[in-house]
């Protein structure tokens, strides 16, 4: 994939980014505005709407109370001075409101403007009472003081208590002119008590009451049509009922009557329990249906809630989830655009080999990150096709068929180890490893597994060893490169042998073949190499050595080499008592090597397959002692991995 490719792609994966957050975006605010609403209307009613409630039936009764003192020839301080009081707690309710900063009311800008007017009037209300106080304030200036001062009440109720349709929003309308119709019920009663006190009831009064019951009675009806279906039917059953039947009758009696006699035969007593009875009547519709329209719209809340927490919460992890995802991909394809074919050595002063598989050449930086990065990678791979041979070599085959899977098998392993030794000489550690002992024989057996020529091994069978589980990649790795250079500088015709031994700091391993040995400069320098393993890489040649000093080092074993018996070379690997404990867990081929591609051998002697099922060559024991030395295992039997179709067989 080209540079001009990936950057394609990052553009319309970016376009398609904006394009995700801009309608999830959209969608949020939507879907939020209806709980925004919900949470404005609800801090309205509790924090503004039923003090407001309490401030109008105040303001109605001083109103009242006042006309009638102001009509009466001795003045009722006592129902005033309540009246006021009554008046006072309910103001001071709404200041409260005006001053505070509910954060649920920061789009009810309007609400607060209307109700700061309000607290205005209100504070204008002790110029009223002081000039009805001094007696220089006439009825009906004093009426349209109060009547100022409640219109300015109602008009603080409107479209942000509801700000989208709804079935609340349309009852809240229902009950506010409902209020509304019981406020010119409340005026009538005001100019009849009035009236009844000893004021004048001339023509313009008259006039005056006949457009108040005109008014009161249409604007009730109007309001009790907007009220759901429970409402009208308690609208129905109380204007039918005794609680308007007084007040009907005098309505109409006082319309009826001439100029001169309007109120003869009607006592104060006689329109106080009708105006009362109607007047509580109406307020309890108001609060009644106030409280059934908020309990019916309680589901529906919950549901707008709900889809607001969805929206806006799962629908932010949903694309978060999807832009990471997107940036991994574009981090992935910018990888693999950067990522060099071949990783060249180190610059050097004098021309060297380039690094071999086994030990290239340790980067740094950046590069050693993108060059473990694909080592890994390489490790996984090899990790899926290794385990896709294991279950094709479980079904049966031909014998030419297993053969080959079994040699594909063998080469994938040796592969793996080339990318596990590489990630251990960069310093890290690899992805395969144990944290529990495994025995000696199958860490032993699996170093085999991992070598070419691998049926010239001769592995001794008792093995009384285990080695700790974080130590075993690392030895498996030390112990086949050992085993490797003993087959690359011994005949094809000889064997090399692989035994254990006790020692007091824990035991050894011993890898021995039958080449033609070292001359004693050349085994000085290379125990020192393995002793000593330079910081800066391997030295200049093979550097299989260097690789087993860089694995002794990070496992904590000691390796050395010394002539045999026969003419070659030994390989001595100690491993301290910290890594190996003494177990009978060795003491014969029950378990499989760790890691390797194929169970443990069998003992045995070259056969050709009895079955004819395609079986690979095994071998019986060969003819010497049959028990070990003390101290030593045994090096009566030779080990060879087989096919894992062996194992389908008895």
């Amino acid at each position: 994939m080209t540079r001009n490719e990936v950057r394609l792609i990052r553009t319309r994966l970016v376009v398609l980014a904006a394009v995700l957050i801009t309608l999830w975006s959209y969608a949020a605010y939507v879907s939020s505005q209806d709980a925004f609403d919900l949470l404005r209307v609800r801090a309205l009613a509790d924090n503004l709407g039923q003090p407001l409630d309490r401030l109008i039936l105040s303001l109605q009764t001083e109103r009242r109370v006042t006309t009638e003192t102001i009509a009466g020839a001795a003045p009722t301080v006592t129902p005033l001075a309540g009246a006021r009081e009554g008046t006072d707690r309910a103001a001071a309710e709404v200041r409260e409101f005006s001053e505070g900063s509910d954060l649920r009311l920061l789009s009810a800008g309007e609400v607060r403007d209307r109700a700061g007017e309000l607290v205005r009037r209100l504070d204008g209300l002790g110029a009223i009472r002081s000039q009805v106080d001094a007696g220089r304030l006439d009825q009906a200036a004093a009426l349209d003081g109060y009547d100022q001062v409640i219109d300015g009440a109602f008009r603080v109720y409107g479209p942000e208590w509801g700000a989208y349709e709804s079935a609340l929003a349309a009852d809240t309308r229902a009950v506010i002119a409902l209020a509304r119709a019981r406020e010119l019920l409340a005026r009538e009663d005001t100019l009849v008590s009035a009236a009844l006190t000893g004021a004048p009831l001339g023509v313009d009064e008259r006039l005056r009451l006949g457009e108040l019951v005109s008014n009161q009675r249409f604007a009730r009806t109007e309001a009790a049509a907007g009220l759901s279906v429970d409402g009208q039917g308690a609208h129905q059953r109380i204007a039918a009922g005794p609680e308007f039947a007084g007040l009907l009758a005098l309505e109409d009696r006082l319309l009826r009557a001439d100029t001169g006699n309007a109120l003869a035969g009607i006592t104060v007593q006689d329109w106080r329990a009708a105006a009362d009875a109607a007047l509580d009547a109406l307020q309890t519709l108001v609060t009644t249906t106030a409280r059934s329209s908020v309990e019916r719209a309680t589901p529906g809340a919950a549901v707008i809630v709900a889809r607001t927490g969805a929206v806006v919460g799962l629908g932010l992890i949903v694309v978060l989830m999807l832009l990471l995802s997107w940036a991994g991909t574009v981090r992935r394809l910018t990888d693999e655009l950067t990522r060099p074919d071949i990783i060249p050595p180190p610059p050097a002063p004098a021309p060297a080999p380039a690094p071999t598989p086994a030990a290239p050449a340790t980067p740094g930086g950046a590069d050693r990150e993108l060059f473990l990065r694909l080592t890994r990678r390489n490790q996984v791979l090899l990790r899926d096709q290794l385990s896709l041979l294991d279950g094709m070599q479980r079904r049966e085959r031909s014998a030419e068929e297993t053969g080959e899977l079994f040699q594909l098998d063998h080469l994938t392993t040796r592969i793996r180890r080339n990318v596990e030794k590489v990630i251990a000489l960069a310093g890290a550690t690899p992805a395969r490893r144990w944290r529990r002992p495994v025995p000696l024989l199958d860490v032993a057996r699996g170093a085999v597994a991992e070598v070419p020529d691998y049926h010239r091994v001769l592995i001794a069978p008792h093995w009384p060893w285990s080695i700790a589980g974080p130590a075993v990649t690392d030895v498996i790795h030390l112990l086949s490169e050992l085993i490797e250079n003993a087959l690359a500088f011994s005949p094809a015709d000889t064997t090399v042998r692989v035994t254990g031994e006790h020692r007091s700091q824990g035991c050894a391993v011993l890898v021995t073949d039958d080449g033609p040995g070292l001359d004693a400069s050349a085994l000085a320098e290379a125990n020192h190499l393995l002793s000593n393993p330079p910081p800066d890489g391997p030295p200049t040649g093979p550097a299989g050595l260097y690789t087993v000093a860089v694995l002794g080092e990070r496992c904590g074993a000691h390796v050395s080499l010394r002539p045999s018996r026969r003419g070659g070379t030994a390989a001595i690997v100690l491993l301290p008592a910290r890594l190996v404990t003494e177990s009978d867990t060795g003491r014969g081929p029950a378990t499989a090597p760790p890691g390797a591609p194929y169970p443990p051998a069998r003992d045995g002697a070259d056969l050709p397959d009895p079955n004819g099922d395609g079986e690979l060559p095994t071998r019986v024991r060969r003819t010497g002692p049959t028990s070990p030395e003390h101290g030593r295992t045994s090096l009566d039997t030779v080990e060879m991995p087989v096919a894992r179709t062996a194992r389908r067989h008895p």
